[in-house]
């Protein structure tokens, strides 16, 4: 490729984000360019002492209907879409008394930023930017040409190359070119997710998505797989808002699992108990409630302190210092949590390759939202699964009903099945589960597996009975045949909860009623691929 170097003699700038920006002009005017500016940043330019023509002496109009149009004008984007080897576009160019401009700095109107802290419409709609992805497309369009900056981060890249080789190269113009039609596309993504919402529209006939890189990551589940953490437009706590208080680089699983146990402990409101969520290859293996989160952590662990080794700890309160002398006390790769005391982090420290993350919330198990995954040729889109088992209507099919305890851990057990792959099955009790069933293509199997792995761990712990005697089971899904249920009651179950719906509803009652069995139906699924 040729540099075919472009030497910088007017640059447009335009921001809303005025970062580094007075030190950029300052170094741009040194070097003889000419500044041409809008609005507040023309006003900013001026008072930082630099010389800057107003837009609106370029075009002969002034600004208008409250700076909505200032640059849409054919001698700002015919300065800039002109090909300067093409004789005529450079005759257009003399007949209409139009410069070209050579570099444009825009940064757009803070849409997101609008939509983030939550303003009304009108405020969002206001923040809709027009002028400037129309000049940072036409820019970028004509990179042959003309330099694109649309982030303060790729200043000094600009300023050094014009220092090196006197003017832009077409290397670089083509790499600012294609981060600016990412920004717009990400900008107008926004932009029409955020209508779509407000218009109540759940399929539009167009749908994008898009984030701005956080981390390049080494790789991705397999090492020969490239991978990189992008953080979206939505506000929502988690590994996306998170602070790295400590420890080494993450990992694609290992942000990948501390998603799913972030989202499985703020089913927890840590104003009625404190939880603890471990997860291993994205799935639960240990939830618990506490008086403590040290508490919570113990009766976690027990359930399964095998798999638990080398997992992710989320806890839905402020890491306490107890908690976390418990937790590297085993190897484990990260722990999240909406904060914690600076004694808990220290202790966390001593660990170097432990990393410890501060998401600043819990995210909202209630709010909506959207899923999104690729397949061969698109994407599938749907809800969040933001049904929480609080807020459901129980039903209670069997002759004897639960009793107050049993309801309490069926309630428990339920909301930990939300976040268990599928097929799921989970046994609890007393606020701890004390058996987990994931991923299995039938359910028989995974209520099977899921009793294996708590006589595996109750002669882990030296105990004579299974922790699952006595405890009580959930279904993420109907159970199809009775045998699933059949196994949970050979298990010692006493209670079962399962959304109901199968054509062998009437079956599987009959089986519950024959073991003494308490059923509830949630009506609700929580099936997870």
């Amino acid at each position: 490729m040729s540099p075919r170097v472009r030497p910088v003699v007017r640059a447009l700038l335009s921001v809303s984000d005025k970062t580094g920006l007075g030190e950029f002009a300052r170094a741009l005017g040194e070097r003889g360019v000419v500044l041409v500016s809008t609005g507040g940043t023309a006003r900013a330019l001026a008072e930082a002492g630099l010389k800057v023509t107003d837009v609106s002496e370029v075009t002969g109009f002034p600004e208008m209907m409250d700076g909505r149009v200032k640059t849409l004008h054919p001698k700002v984007h015919g300065g800039i879409l002109a090909i300067r080897d093409d004789k005529t576009h450079a005759a257009a160019l003399q007949e209409h008394g139009i410069e070209p401009i050579d570099l444009v700095v825009v940064s757009l109107y803070p849409f997101e930023a609008a939509l983030a802290k939550g303003a009304s419409f009108e405020e969002c709609l206001e923040n809709i930017d027009v002028g400037g992805p129309a000049l940072v497309r036409a820019a970028a369009k004509n990179h042959a040409d003309v330099a694109v900056v649309v982030d303060p981060a790729d200043y000094e890249v600009v300023l050094a190359e014009i220092a090196a080789h006197g003017g832009t190269t077409l290397a670089l113009r083509r790499l600012l070119a294609a981060k600016a039609f990412a920004r717009t596309a990400a900008y107008d993504a926004a932009i029409a997710n955020w209508f779509a919402e407000q218009t109540g529209m759940e399929t539009p006939v167009w749908r994008a998505f898009a984030g701005k890189l956080t981390e390049r990551l080494r790789y991705g589940e397999n090492p020969h797989q490239n991978a990189a953490f992008y953080a979206g437009q939505e506000r929502r706590f988690g590994v996306a808002t998170a602070r790295q208080a400590q420890g080494k680089e993450l990992s694609y699983n290992n942000l990948a699992d501390t998603d799913a146990a972030y989202e499985c402990a703020a089913e927890f409101d840590p104003k009625h108990t404190a939880a603890a969520v471990i997860v291993k290859h994205a799935n639960p293996c240990g939830v618990a409630e506490g008086k403590s989160l040290l508490e919570a952590y113990r009766k976690a662990l027990a359930c399964d302190p095998l798999s638990a080794f080398g997992g992710v700890v989320a806890l839905n309160r402020m890491l306490d210092a107890d908690a976390a002398r418990a937790i590297v006390e085993i190897f484990t790769e990260v722990i999240v949590a909406p904060d914690a005391s600076e004694e808990a982090i220290a202790i966390v420290g001593a660990k170097k390759n432990l990393r410890l993350l501060l998401a600043g919330g819990l995210p909202d198990p209630r709010a909506r939202g959207l899923f999104f995954r690729s397949v061969a040729g698109g994407f599938l889109v749907q809800s969040r699964d933001n049904a929480v088992i609080d807020d459901l209507e129980l039903k209670i099919v069997t002759k004897r009903k639960p009793g107050a305890e049993e309801l309490a851990d069926l309630k428990f057990a339920f909301r930990v099945a939300k976040h268990v792959k599928s097929n799921a099955i989970v046994y609890a009790k007393d606020g701890v589960t004390v058996g987990i069933g994931a991923g299995q293509m039938s359910r028989v199997d995974a209520a099977r597996i899921a009793a294996l792995k708590a006589r595996d761990a109750a002669k882990a712990a030296g105990l004579a009975d299974p922790l699952t005697k006595g405890s009580v089971v959930a279904s993420d899904a109907f159970f199809p045949f009775a045998d699933g249920l059949l196994v949970a009651v050979e298990a010692g179950a006493t209670a079962v909860i399962q959304p109901g719906g199968s054509i062998r509803d009437d079956e599987v009652i009959a089986a519950a009623n024959e073991n003494n069995i308490a059923m509830v139906f949630t009506g609700v699924r929580h099936f997870r691929h």
